[in-house]
């Protein structure tokens, strides 16, 4: 039976095709950029999640929004944007370097970083298409509430190495959950419009 970081990997790179996902012109090294910081996020794990099972939270991940049912195109691909961003701010808060290998967690940030220049240049052409900031917000506060969420948890947990190994599991989640939403994208024009 294969393990999860592999189905997880499976799922990401089996969302990426060939040429511009999301509608958009993504440089041709994004869907590699990806890829690496899915494995990176992979190599942070300093301890095993077993020693960590009392420190378990359900951090009541915004899963019917990331299913993009009721998404236009510009709200998926500001959702996607909004969640890296989160991602990023979360991974390079002081303390995580206190828990993380520093050279993998560079390498994450700056993979983290290309990936989001590659949506900024997402946004401005899809912005053009669609009528932006309102339609966008909903569900951008939505995870930024989701990431507050996971923050505090921290904070109470007063940044311990199994706090950290939860949120990191918490996070490649969360990019399982950007890959499925990247891959409806891809194959879908306008409207996410459920199947």
């Amino acid at each position: 039976m294969a393990s999860v970081p592999s189905l997880l990997m499976a799922l990401l790179l089996s969302s990426y095709g060939p040429g511009g996902a999301l509608g958009c012109d993504l440089p041709q090294n994004h869907v590699l950029v990806s890829r690496q910081n899915f494995v990176l996020l992979g190599q942070l794990r300093r301890i095993s999640p077993f020693f960590c099972l009392e420190d378990r939270k359900d951090f009541r991940f915004p899963q019917e929004m990331m299913d993009g049912s009721q998404l236009q195109k510009a709200q998926a691909i500001s959702v996607l944007h909004e969640m890296l961003q989160q991602i990023f701010d979360l991974i390079h808060a002081e303390r995580s370097s206190a828990a993380w290998d520093t050279t993998l967690l560079d390498k994450l940030r700056n993979g983290l970083h290309q990936q989001l220049e590659d949506l900024d240049t997402c946004l401005v052409q899809v912005m053009g298409e669609q009528d932006s900031a309102q339609g966008r917000a909903g569900p951008t506060l939505v995870l930024k509430s989701y990431f507050q969420g996971i923050h505090l948890y921290l904070k109470e947990k007063k940044y311990t190495d199994c706090a950290w190994e939860i949120v990191r599991l918490e996070i490649m989640r969360s990019f399982s959950s950007l890959t499925n939403l990247q891959e409806r994208l891809r194959t879908n024009d306008g409207d996410l419009g459920s199947h």
